[in-house]
């Protein structure tokens, strides 16, 4: 995909996260704005490629652990970005083929994709902003039973929403939603593992951003899943996270730099 041929509604001249994710994860599905604003990112980080990657290995072993281990069969994914192999609705339906899956995401290019992931019902796609969440339960509720288990997936999304915005508030706004057996999981930057030299410069780069992002430390993001019992090994890079089956060696945390954590709603 290119400027000249973007869908209808897409500002192309302006970064969009999600479009700037599937650039560092190689993908086609971006523009100008956002490869310069991945680029500038790169160039402060240079393994932020490598945290892309693991980041939806993460996603891929949580969303079985769900499947499997708690038997969910109903998945609330905010932020999906642009639908990539091994996705929510993939790993949950190879489990099992019942499972329901409804991405929540506000880039128009997610949208263009997501119709094609519409299988019967089973999966469903809302253009909508986490900042709303009363609006997302809502017109989520047509497709998934919140009085059933819900896996609530915001898996690269909270780094991107900073505090003015009240995260905290809208975490337990969709977790209060749930019934109990529900699962919240969570993946979020942070600078724990990187000097202060490098902070520094991922800060400058990512200012010039429309979205400019908010990391947080260890004990910042265990408050999104205040309330909840997190599952071991409790919150740690999403390198580590359940990562037996992944070929070695694996990333360090200084490599990824971004904690995940899944939780139990009992």
């Amino acid at each position: 995909m290119n400027d000249e041929v973007a869908p209808p509604g897409i500002d192309t001249s302006v970064a969009h996260p999600a479009r700037r994710y599937d650039y560092w994860l190689g993908g086609k599905d971006n523009f100008a704005a956002d490869r310069a604003a991945g680029d500038a990112i790169a160039a402060a980080y240079p393994s932020i490629r490598t945290l892309a990657i693991e980041n939806r290995r993460f996603l891929r072993r949580a969303v079985r652990f769900l499947a499997v281990e708690c038997g969910i069969r109903q998945f609330l994914d905010i932020g999906t970005g642009i639908p990539s192999a091994n996705n929510t609705h993939e790993v949950a339906q190879s489990v099992a083929p019942e499972s329901r899956v409804v991405y929540v995401d506000n880039d128009p290019i997610v949208l263009v994709h997501a119709r094609a992931l519409l299988r019967g019902g089973a999966t469903d796609y809302l253009d909508g902003d986490f900042r709303q969440p009363e609006d997302i339960l809502e017109r989520a509720a047509k497709s998934l039973d919140f009085r059933q288990p819900v896996g609530l997936m915001l898996v690269a999304l909270l780094h991107l929403v900073r505090d003015e915005d009240t995260p905290y508030a809208h975490v337990a706004t969709l977790v209060d939603a749930c019934a109990p057996g529900s699962c919240l999981t969570i993946s979020h930057g942070t600078a724990d593992f990187v000097s202060a030299e490098t902070r520094a410069k991922v800060a400058a780069a990512d200012a010039k951003t429309p979205n400019p992002s908010q990391v947080r430390s260890k004990d910042e993001i265990a408050r999104f899943f205040t309330g909840l019992e997190i599952v071991e090994p409790g919150i740690v890079p999403i390198s580590e996270w359940r990562a037996e089956g992944e070929p070695a060696p694996r990333p360090t945390p200084e490599e990824v730099s971004c904690y995940g954590a899944l939780a139990h709603k009992l």
